[in-house]
């Protein structure tokens, strides 16, 4: 029978659609030729806040690679920006800012900001929507698109840092000096988050995803006390979607980052799915987890990977092929084209596999 779910948003529910659901993240731009020109001319963040522009690489990958969503194509400093904090992104370095915040008034100062007027986010959701309306996915008549925003310790960790850093020292140690300021600039933090969040739901997002680049830097106990509450919050700002939430290096922390409100869990490379199924109860869907690099070692090594990745997922009640981070600016583009079409074509549960294979 023919359903009008597509198949992502079926797999995000516990189930499993008779075909496996497949986006990459960092689809929408980074190794491809399309997005390099439409971006000609413009920093990041020029880029991400005129509409038509972030619109037009939003739904590029959907075209070439026909995946089955698209993400919104911004950055999570974009609701910084927006909230009026001084930040560029610097080619090669990543975000930079006019001023860390590293006291307790700076937090003040900061926490001051409210977040800023999402017009230009909610009109690129809207035009990325209108033509993601007419292209099917599954037996479904439309592929949906996928909201996102930083999560509130990846936010911190850049705010505290000034800039990029290996290990958060700056971050990790403010929130056990300060706890008071801590707990201020994550719940600031939380809040933009949720604010743009909201905003790309309310404009036609049809699922959102918290992404927590830095949290696998946590132990455990700080990750519970000091960081879970506000990734929550962050996640609590929207309702009637479903939620996954991302982290890399959290295979220590995986039941409670589902635990901090999320519907689905995604899984780093560094993780297998039968044993992140198995942490999590086996009842919760997962999204991942091929490895980046593998997409660099010739078709051979990655389409065996790729299979295992898939066969490891069916313990899972429902599963969204995507990679285990994000895709390396130095990829191929013809590469995961040819992976979506064999993800595509493999089975989509153990039952049909086996049916397959009898």
């Amino acid at each position: 029978m023919t359903t009008t779910v597509p198949p992502l948003l079926e797999a995000l529910a516990g189930r499993r659609p008779r075909r496996l659901p497949v986006w990459f993240m960092r689809q929408a731009g980074r190794s491809l030729p399309e997005y390099r020109a439409a971006r000609e001319g413009l920093t990041m963040l020029e880029s991400c806040l005129r509409p038509q522009v972030a619109a037009e690489i939003t739904v590029q990958p959907v075209r070439r690679h026909r995946v089955d969503a698209a993400i919104f194509f911004s950055d999570i400093m974009v609701p910084l920006r927006l909230a009026g904090v001084a930040v560029e992104i610097s080619p090669g370095i990543g975000p930079v800012f006019e001023k860390p915040v590293r006291s307790a008034d700076d937090v003040r100062e900061l926490v001051a900001h409210e977040p800023g007027d999402p017009q230009p986010v909610v009109e690129a959701v809207r035009l990325a929507r209108a033509e993601l309306d007419g292209v099917p996915s599954g037996d479904a008549s439309w592929t949906p698109l996928i909201g996102f925003a930083g999560a509130p310790f990846t936010l911190a960790a850049y705010l505290v840092e000034g800039k990029p850093s290996r290990d958060h020292l700056a971050a990790r140690a403010l929130m056990h000096a300060d706890p008071a300021s801590w707990d201020a600039l994550l719940g600031w933090c939380a809040r933009v988050s949720g604010a743009f969040l909201r905003a790309q739901v309310e404009a036609g997002a049809a699922a959102v995803q918290l992404f927590d680049s830095w949290a696998g830097s946590l132990r455990r106990d700080d990750y519970v006390a000091h960081v879970a509450p506000y990734s929550k919050a962050a996640l609590d700002a929207v309702s009637g979607v479903p939620k996954i939430h991302f982290g890399t290096g959290t295979g220590h922390l995986l039941p409670d980052v589902r635990d901090a409100g999320a519907d689905a869990v995604g899984v780093d490379y560094r993780t297998p799915l039968d044993e992140a199924n198995r942490l999590l109860g086996g009842a919760t869907p997962l999204q991942g987890n091929v490895d980046p690099a593998m997409l660099a070692a010739g078709w051979d090594a990655l389409s065996a990977h790729a299979r295992d990745v898939v066969t490891r997922g069916y313990a899972a009640p429902g599963h969204v092929v995507n990679l285990g981070h994000g895709v390396p600016e130095t990829t191929d583009p013809d590469v995961l084209t040819r992976l979506v079409e064999l993800v595509h074509a493999l089975p989509g549960s153990a039952k049909s596999a086996a049916e397959g294979a009898a």
